[in-house]
């Protein structure tokens, strides 16, 4: 899929460029409610899909750090689909700037929506990873309104990662901004009015000295969402990105969410067919 959806859109006379000054013509992308123009990545199987799995990326971060988890669920027939957030990564907008966190729900969504127009009837996954990370923020603003960037050192044991998280041109190694801030503690602020509506099937994933995002948010949610299908598996000695932690932790999770996911469109296929 060369360029996603954005054969939809009006070329310009001067085509738009991501911010590493590639034409969005040449990749996969689609423009959002405000005319910016998204970087998307899409890893397709070699079968026909038995599904979707949409990746929504941390903050400052990037899609295309969830490769080898999206290879893992093509494997098994998911179409793996996912974007930059605006101000992450080859997308458009200020670096680590949005007026409102809605705006990477409104995105996400009409992204979803395109692909589940084109793959009509497959089950719909969500996958995100810690766009959230309260506890670091709370400590940023609530003493002294210092922002700080995040040390490659927490988000994982990996020696490898960090090295490759701390080289990674597209993820941002600057500070946080306090308007970012500020938009992030209102969206926390949000979830957890929103977490006792909560239904859907929910798998949590967390290694318990994350130093970015705080494992008491894993277990509000546990305890709040009134879903009937809940699981909450905490790593003991993991740190912040569980894949791409070291090998037998990473290995367990991608297992942990494939059989996960294997389970739920099991036994979705099976209610279509009785």
């Amino acid at each position: 899929m060369k360029s996603g959806h954005s054969s939809r859109m009006p070329e310009e006379s001067s085509p738009r460029r991501t911010p590493q000054n590639v034409p969005y013509r040449d990749i996969p992308h689609i423009v959002n409610a405000d005319g910016q123009y998204l970087f998307c990545r899409y890893w397709k199987p070699a079968a026909t899909p038995r599904g979707l799995v949409f990746v929504a990326h941390g903050a400052g971060e990037h899609c295309c750090r969830y490769d080898d988890l999206a290879q893992m669920l093509t494997g098994i027939n998911f179409f793996v689909f996912a974007h930059d957030h605006v101000g992450h990564g080859q997308s458009e907008g200020d670096r680590m700037v949005v007026s409102d966190f809605h705006v990477f729900v409104r995105d996400s969504l009409q992204h979803i929506d395109l692909m589940k127009k084109d793959h009509p009837g497959l089950p719909l996954f969500l996958l995100g990873h810690s766009m959230v990370f309260a506890a670091k923020v709370l400590n940023f603003v609530l003493p002294n309104l210092s922002l700080g960037s995040i040390d490659p050192n927490v988000v994982s044991r990996n020696k490898k990662e960090v090295d490759s998280y701390s080289s990674d041109p597209l993820v941002h190694h600057g500070g946080m901004k306090v308007s970012f801030v500020i938009q992030l503690l209102n969206a926390i602020a949000k979830i957890e009015r929103c977490l006792p509506r909560l239904t859907l099937p929910i798998l949590v994933l967390h290694g318990s000295p994350d130093k970015l995002c705080d494992i008491r948010g894993s277990y509000l949610l546990m305890d709040t969402a009134p879903s009937q299908d809940k699981t909450l598996k905490v790593y003991e000695e993991a740190y912040h990105a569980l894949h791409k932690e070291l090998p037998e932790v990473t290995m367990s999770v991608l297992k942990e969410i494939q059989s996960w996911i294997g389970q739920k469109l099991s036994a979705a296929e099976g209610a279509c067919c009785s």
